[in-house]
C-alpha cells in the first residue's frame, strides 16, 4: 500500500438515525484521482506455487485452517464514526445486472427455514504479522467461472502497508473445519484504486480470479524413474527387508542401506539399566538348586507341566522330565530359570519406496458450487440477504458466534448513504445486522431466490457500527456498488483461469 491505514477495532457508532436505519453526511472527499478505477495484482504466477499454498492450507487434515482466526481490527476505544447528514447517492448511469449460474452439486444447510446458498466460504489469507486469518466471501458468475468477491481489505493488506495477503485461497462451503468442495487459490485480485491508493473505503471490494479446485489425492509407489520425473508432490519411505533381498539389491545397486550392527545379549544383574527379563530352560537338579527370588539364574516360576502326544513324548530330548499317568496320558514337565540380559542389537536392512501424491482437480469454481449474479447502480432500500462468518467479539467482550459456520441476516439497506470519515467513507449503505468481524467480504444478496439459492450480490460486508453505543454490533455496511463496480468487475472476469493438475494426477508446470 501507499500510505499506512489508520485502523480502528471495530467502525462503529452511535449515531442519529432516521426510520430505523443510519444517515449520513459529508465525508472526507479521496484524493482527486488521475489513475484508472481499477488496479490489479498478481496473487501467483504459475501452477507450482499455486499448489503449494493449497498443499500449505490442507495438509494435517486442514491444520492451518484450523488455525486461523478471523479478521479483526487493531483499537480498543469505540468511536463515533457515523454521522447525521441528507446527502444522497450519486447519479451513475444506467443500473446493471449480471445473472447467477446454479451448480452441479446438491443441497447445503438450511438454518430457520433458509438455504443457505452453495456460493458462500471462507477466503484464507496470511497478513504482514504471519497471522492465519480468515473472512467471508462468495463465487459470483464470470465469464471463466473463476471468480470471487469479497471485500478489499480482505485482499490488500492495509493494515500491513504491504499490496496483498499471502497465501489467499477461498474455500467455498466451509463448515466446522471442512473444504467440502476442495480450495481455490487467488490468481489475481481486481479492486478500487482508491482503496489501494489512499485507503478510501467506499471502494472496500474486491474480485479475485482462482484456479481451478484443488484436492490433496491419494498417493501410489511408483518405479524410481517415474519419481524423478513426476512434477507433482512425492516423498521417500523406507522400507524393512530381510538380508538376503538386500544383498540382491546391493548387488543390483538398488535404492537399500543397512543401520545398525549385530551385537550379542549381555547377561547382567536385574537392577541394571533397561534390563529386560527372559527365562532359560534347565534340568530338574539345576532347579531344585536354583534360589528364589529375583536374580540372575534364581527358579522363575513354578514347573510347567505340558500334556504332549506319544510321538512328541518319545521324540523328546530336552532338559525337562517326562512322566506317564496310570491313564496312559503323557506329559513333559519343563523347569526355568531366570535370564536377565542387557539385549544386543541387530542390523536392519531397509529398500526406499518411492510414491507420487495424486492431486485432484476439481473443476471450475461455479462450475462446482455456482455462481452468484451481480447488480450495481440499484436504488438503496433494497430488501437483501447477508451471509458470512462471524467470529469476532462484540465490543462489550461477548462472543455470540465462533466462526465455525455460517450465519445470515435479513432486512433492507437503509435508503441513504452513511459516512466514516476515519475510513473516508462517504458512500456507504448500512443493513441491521449483529455478525461481527469474520463476516467482512460477505456478500448482500437482493433478490435471493430461497430454493435456488441464488440471486445478486448487491454489497459486501465492510464495516460493522454500534447504532445505540451499548457496544454491540448491530449495523453493518456495504460500499456503494456503482457503475465504477460493474467496470471492475468486467475487467476481473477477463482473468483467463489458471489450471494447476493435469489428467493424471501431476502438477502442471
Amino acid at each position: 500500500m501507499n500510505t499506512p491505514a489508520k485502523r480502528l477495532a471495530l467502525p462503529l457508532a452511535g449515531a442519529l438515525v432516521t426510520s430505523g436505519l443510519i444517515t449520513a453526511a459529508m465525508a472526507t472527499p479521496a484524493p482527486a484521482r488521475t489513475a484508472p478505477t481499477a488496479a490489479s495484482e498478481k496473487l501467483v504466477t504459475s501452477a507450482p506455487e499455486a499448489y503449494a499454498i493449497a498443499k500449505f492450507w490442507l495438509d494435517a487434515n486442514g491444520a492451518a485452517l484450523k488455525k486461523a482466526k478471523e479478521y479483526d481490527w487493531d483499537a480498543k476505544e469505540v468511536p463515533n464514526l457515523v454521522t447525521h447528514g441528507q446527502n444522497g447517492l450519486p447519479d451513475d448511469g444506467k443500473a446493471g445486472l449480471v445473472a447467477p449460474t446454479g451448480s452441479k452439486k446438491g443441497a447445503t444447510a438450511k438454518i430457520k427455514n433458509i438455504n443457505l446458498p452453495r456460493t458462500i466460504g471462507k477466503v484464507f489469507f496470511v497478513n504482514a504479522k504471519g497471522e492465519y486469518r480468515w473472512c467471508s466471501a462468495s463465487s459470483v458468475q464470470a465469464r471463466h467461472r473463476n471468480l470471487v468477491a469479497t471485500a478489499g481489505h480482505c485482499v490488500y493488506d492495509i493494515d500491513g502497508n504491504k499490496d496483498v495477503m499471502d497465501k489467499w485461497v477461498f474455500v467455498p462451503g466451509y463448515y466446522q473445519g471442512k473444504a467440502t468442495w476442495g480450495i481455490y487459490v487467488g490468481v489475481t485480485a481486481y479492486t478500487h484504486y482508491d482503496l489501494v491508493n489512499f485507503e478510501d473505503f467506499d471502494g472496500d471490494y474486491a474480485f479475485v480470479s482462482v484456479t481451478n479446485g484443488i484436492g490433496l489425492g491419494s498417493s501410489k509407489e511408483v518405479s524410481f524413474e517415474e519419481y524423478q520425473a513426476w512434477k507433482g508432490d512425492k516423498f521417500v519411505k523406507p522400507v524393512e527387508i530381510d538380508k538376503e533381498t538386500y544383498q540382491k539389491c546391493a548387488l543390483n545397486l538398488g535404492h537399500c542401506w543397512t543401520s545398525g550392527t549385530n551385537s550379542e545379549d549381555d547377561l547382567v544383574g536385574p537392577d541394571y539399566p533397561g534390563a529386560i527379563l527372559d527365562r532359560r530352560e534347565v534340568g530338574k537338579q539345576e532347579y531344585d538348586k536354583a534360589g528364589v527370588g529375583k536374580g540372575q539364574g534364581r527358579k522363575f516360576g513354578e514347573p510347567v507341566v505340558e500334556p504332549v502326544t506319544k510321538t512328541e513324548y518319545d521324540a523328546y530330548k530336552g532338559p525337562g522330565t517326562k512322566s506317564v499317568d496310570k491313564f496312559g496320558n503323557h506329559f513333559i514337565t519343563h523347569y526355568y530359570v531366570q535370564r536377565w540380559l542387557k539385549p544386543g542389537t541387530a542390523k536392519k536392512y531397509y529398500r526406499d519406496t518411492f510414491h507420487v501424491v495424486l492431486a485432484k482437480d476439481l473443476g471450475r469454481l461455479t462450475d462446482v458450487v455456482g455462481g452468484q449474479g451481480l447488480a450495481w447502480n440499484q436504488l438503496p432500500g433494497q430488501p437483501v440477504y447477508a451471509f458470512g462468518y462471524p467470529g469476532d467479539r462484540h465490543p462489550d467482550g461477548n462472543k455470540a458466534f465462533s466462526g465455525l459456520t455460517p450465519k445470515w441476516c435479513a432486512g433492507r439497506t437503509g435508503k441513504k448513504p452513511i459516512v466514516v470519515n476515519a475510513f473516508k467513507v462517504g458512500e456507504h449503505i448500512a443493513l441491521k445486522c449483529s455478525m461481527t468481524g469474520g463476516a467482512d467480504g460477505g456478500p448482500l444478496i437482493m433478490k435471493y431466490d430461497n430454493k435456488a439459492r441464488t440471486g445478486y450480490i448487491n454489497g459486501v460486508i465492510s464495516l460493522f457500527h454500534d447504532q445505540d453505543d451499548n457496544k454491540r454490533v448491530d449495523h453493518v455496511s456495504t460500499p456503494y456498488f456503482n457503475g465504477e463496480t460493474g467496470a471492475i468487475y468486467n475487467q476481473a472476469q477477463g482473468a483467463l483461469p489458471l489450471k494447476v493438475v493435469g489428467p493424471k494426477g501431476e502438477l502442471l508446470k
